[in-house]
């Protein structure tokens, strides 16, 4: 039975406080200005006060919230220095971590799942969670045989409260607009709530999970856990140890960071055309630094399937775009639903508001940076801007939603790292149409020997 009625009041208290305290800050920035204080001073302090707010009731709870505060410290590189350095560890603690379930509640689940003798399969099963998440948190224990294994168990009402986490959220999105401005909240919510049904269904994230590890099994680069067992409720798969991806971004040299983020857009780049999939949910809290040196990758609960690897389109459009030719760029686009018929979209503009996201491709090594990423946001954010006005304009078609999440969010993750890396090789590699060369494995969805770096 879901203990979601005994909580739902005191969780949706939490969420109702946000606006409430926004309004008291706002009176007193209100008072402060009258009192004389410099406003851009004033407003600094209120989005501080309000950040601070905002992630001490994201990281206090699970479901939506725990959800939506993972996919909003992706966006962490995109902030305001004064902003982002007090509170990156906050941001960094919601990529992997929730307050735990109960060993009580943890071993009804067990019995309910895998019945009163599970364990008989799970032995030295620690009730003590080695990670806790936004749905669910993991256990370690011994398979038959003694591999290490990792027991993923779904929280008691996840689907309950994930829905009504993020219906609160999607109620308080002038709270986040007026911390980040620009900050567009409703349709990360709407995404979310559409891919609720795939993240809940641990089967549906076995058989992915099993999928990437069959095509990465012995790669020399990657590390992807076997399954186990699974129910719907329950997913059992092979230990993975490593150092998680968010201790390279706070402490890892700059080669450490470079190998990482280059090992990062390798496997999202490779992933569809070795096993017909793309990992669709690209925060650091997935990936592991294995001891050995791979990268290791955890939760495939979203994906994109793509059977036949990435659409040629986005091979032949980034070309396009790097030779300069802004009418087939509009075109192309226009094609691909980008650019909905009735739109008038000049096409020098729209050209001149790509020009930073083909630059990785367009030099044989490219740096990532928190600065270039501030200055890419603040671009395509402020409503002044020509860039701005072209962002408005443009369409996302529903078949590329979880590419553009993977895209922007891996931009991200790569500006935390502060990689410098040949990515052009990786384009060249893996994203069909970018050359006229075919992609190895994208017909068969087969594993092949990927380059080392």
């Amino acid at each position: 039975m879901s203990d979601l009625p005994r909580h739902t009041v005191a969780r949706t208290a939490r969420l109702a406080s946000l606006p409430i305290g926004i309004a008291g800050r706002t009176a007193l920035g209100l008072g402060k200005r009258l009192g004389g204080k410099p406003a851009e001073v004033v407003l600094s302090e209120a989005q501080r006060r309000t950040a601070d707010q905002l992630f001490k009731v994201l990281g206090e709870l699970k479901g939506g919230a725990m959800k939506f505060g993972q996919a909003l410290s992706i966006f962490e590189a995109a902030l305001p220095e004064h902003l982002a350095g007090p509170y990156r560890a906050t941001l960094t603690k919601l990529q992997d971590s929730a307050p735990p379930m109960s060993a009580d509640r943890v071993h009804k689940v067990l019995d309910r799942e895998l019945g009163p003798h599970w364990r008989r399969r799970l032995r030295n099963f620690d009730d003590e969670p080695a990670a806790s998440a936004s749905i669910g948190q993991v256990h370690r224990a011994q398979w038959p045989g003694g591999r290490e294994v990792a027991v993923k168990i779904q929280y008691p009402g996840a689907a309950e409260a994930l829905r009504s986490d993020l219906n609160q959220i999607a109620l308080l999105s002038r709270l986040f607009t007026t911390w980040m401005p620009g900050l567009e909240v409703k349709p990360l919510v709407a995404e979310l709530k559409a891919r609720i049904g795939e993240e809940l269904d641990y089967s549906l994230e076995a058989e992915a999970q099993e999928r990437f590890a069959t095509a990465y099994d012995g790669d020399a680069d990657f590390a992807i856990p076997h399954v186990r067992l699974h129910t719907q409720h329950v997913l059992v798969t092979d230990w993975l140890d490593g150092t998680p991806l968010s201790q390279v971004i706070a402490h890892g040299t700059q080669e450490e960071r470079d190998r990482a983020g280059l090992l990062f857009v390798r496997f999202l780049f490779s992933g569809p055309a070795r096993a017909g999939l793309l990992h669709a949910d690209p925060h650091p809290g997935n990936y592991r630094i294995t001891p050995d040196g791979r990268l290791g990758v955890l939760d495939f609960g979203l994906v994109a399937r793509l059977p036949g690897g990435f659409p040629p389109q986005i091979g032949r459009l980034l070309r396009i775009g790097l030779n300069g030719d802004a009418e087939n760029i509009l075109e192309g686009l226009r094609a691909e639903g980008f650019v909905k018929p009735h739109i008038d979209l000049d096409a020098d503009e729209l050209y001149s508001y790509l020009q930073p996201f083909t630059e990785p491709a367009r030099h044989e090594t490219f740096q990532f940076s928190r600065e270039w990423m501030r200055s890419q946001f603040q671009r395509i954010t402020d409503v002044r801007s020509t860039s701005a006005k072209t962002a408005f304009k443009l369409n996302l078609p529903p078949s590329y939603a979880l590419i553009h999440r993977v895209w922007s969010g891996g931009i991200g993750v790569l500006a935390q790292l502060g990689t410098e890396a040949p990515f052009r090789a990786e384009f060249e590699r893996w994203l069909p149409g970018f050359t006229d060369e075919p992609v190895i494995g994208a017909s068969d969805g087969q594993a092949s020997p990927a380059p080392t770096p």
